[in-house]
């Protein structure tokens, strides 16, 4: 716990940029009825019964020093997914000498998934980039790109999102 907190205290230095790393699973339902709008002398009316659509995995990278955040959707959460979301960080920090990297302790955050998704170089390239600092097992809540998701999903997700798009 105290790694990480010593982490956060370090000073903005933009070759060597705090990243804050985490994903969140997010199920698409739609409405199972349409809404009854509102007459005059009766409210609105919503039926609770809802149709799934599976679902879709959110990853958020924050830079806390910054002000700073970006989010990825993507169908899975497997290896190569977090591997593409790391090189999209690695791109968008492509000044950086070395990236720290906060994080979990999640299966699929290791260098195999680099080397499972990448050509061998490539992926020897991109772990060098990063210096990976992963969060206690109990102490997810350490990572502030969790805080982050807990507000996106709060503030912007909370309704049933429009998956007509799927159709």
């Amino acid at each position: 716990m105290e790694r990480v907190l010593d982490i956060y205290k370090r000073p903005y230095d933009p070759t060597n940029p705090v990243i804050c790393m985490d994903e969140s699973p997010k199920q698409l339902i739609a409405e199972g009825r349409p809404r009854q709008k509102m007459k005059p002398g009766r409210e609105s009316r919503v039926d609770y019964e809802y149709i799934r659509h599976g679902v879709v995995n959110v990853f958020m990278a924050n830079e806390p020093l910054r002000g700073k955040r970006f989010t990825q959707i993507t169908e899975f959460k497997t290896m190569k997914e977090w591997a593409l979301f790391i090189k999209m960080i690695a791109t968008k920090y492509s000044r950086a000498r070395k990236i720290t990297l906060v994080m979990d302790n999640y299966s699929t955050h290791v260098a195999a998934a680099l080397y499972e998704t990448f050509e061998p170089k490539e992926a020897k390239k991109l772990w060098d980039r990063f210096e990976f600092i992963y969060t206690p097992k109990h102490g997810s809540w350490l990572n502030m790109a969790e805080i982050e998701l807990h507000v996106l999903n709060g503030q912007c997700v909370t309704l049933r999102p429009d998956t007509s798009w799927m159709e």
